[in-house]
């Protein structure tokens, strides 16, 4: 086993709907990543309690399929600083990952690659100076803007923080109640924080409150800036985005007719996680 590679615990898990989980690991003592990093998770479903149980009622070794490790890339949704390391997951029907990982049980043991790995953290931006922070989120996109949000940093550098978090129903709009607390639980630990805007989208029932336009639509026809109160700005605006490839390449493309560019070499509005 690679040198990178340390076996952790799993310590909980949260169910949110039949295809929507969190779940937090333990953390290794030398483990160290930036808000809004991902990492590689392994896991052997053999190894699982959930199998062991079905081979010993069935009487019967395991398919040697579920005899390997299987890894993935998944985004932390912990502060950098957490004693725990928590990430949030879909579950894919036929996934060989994910499929698999939905019979987590407490104790149950994973393999961490210890290097983390993305640049969608708030240190690539030099230029334009932090002001206003959108974070675009769709599904288990959430994931990195959750740790970023857990960081004080953030709360110092900006003014205001704009999370648009799409799902298709009410109830896949995970964390909810960890967002609303975000504001008093870490914004009031820092000096002149930044003003969290949390705007929640559902796209496929109607929920009071909530927008239910897809995000470069809202963008294009200005209804997310309306809701936020904040304009978009070459010259003040940051814009992350991380979710469902079809809506981070639209998104983007959305935010390029309005102006604003991409972020290279430390420059730019935009930037984006391409790991899915």
């Amino acid at each position: 086993m690679s040198d990178n590679i340390q076996t952790v615990t799993v310590l909980s898990k949260t169910t949110w709907t039949p295809n929507l989980f969190s779940f937090t690991v333990s953390r290794p003592d030398s483990f160290k990543f930036t808000a809004g990093q991902f990492v590689r998770l392994g896991v052997n479903p053999s190894q699982l309690k959930y199998y062991k149980q079905q081979t010993e009622a069935n009487g019967k070794t395991s398919d040697a399929a579920l005899n390997e490790d299987i890894f993935r890339a998944y985004s932390i949704v912990s502060s950098p600083f957490d004693e725990v390391l928590e990430f949030f997951s879909i579950v894919i029907p036929d996934g060989a990952f994910t499929s698999q990982l939905q019979h987590l049980e407490v104790g149950d043991e994973l393999l961490l690659n210890t290097m983390p790995f993305g640049f969608l953290t708030l240190a690539r931006y030099q230029k334009p100076l932090p002001k206003d922070l959108w974070l675009l989120a769709t599904g288990t996109g959430l994931a990195p803007f959750l740790s970023m949000l857990q960081d004080l940093q953030t709360w110092e550098d900006y003014e205001h923080i704009i999370l648009a978090y799409s799902a298709r129903s009410i109830e896949e709009l995970a964390y909810i109640d960890k967002i609303e607390s975000l504001q008093e639980d870490f914004g009031s630990l820092v000096e002149n924080p930044a003003k969290l805007i949390f705007i929640p989208i559902v796209t496929r029932e109607p929920v009071e409150g909530a927008l239910t336009e897809r995000l470069p639509k809202l963008l294009l026809d200005g209804t997310l800036q309306e809701r936020a109160g904040i304009a978009l700005d070459i010259d003040s605006t940051h814009v992350m985005l991380c979710g469902n490839p079809d809506m981070v390449e639209d998104t983007k493309e959305a935010l390029k007719t309005l102006g604003l560019v991409m972020n290279r070499r430390g420059e730019g509005n935009i930037a984006v996680e391409n790991y899915w």
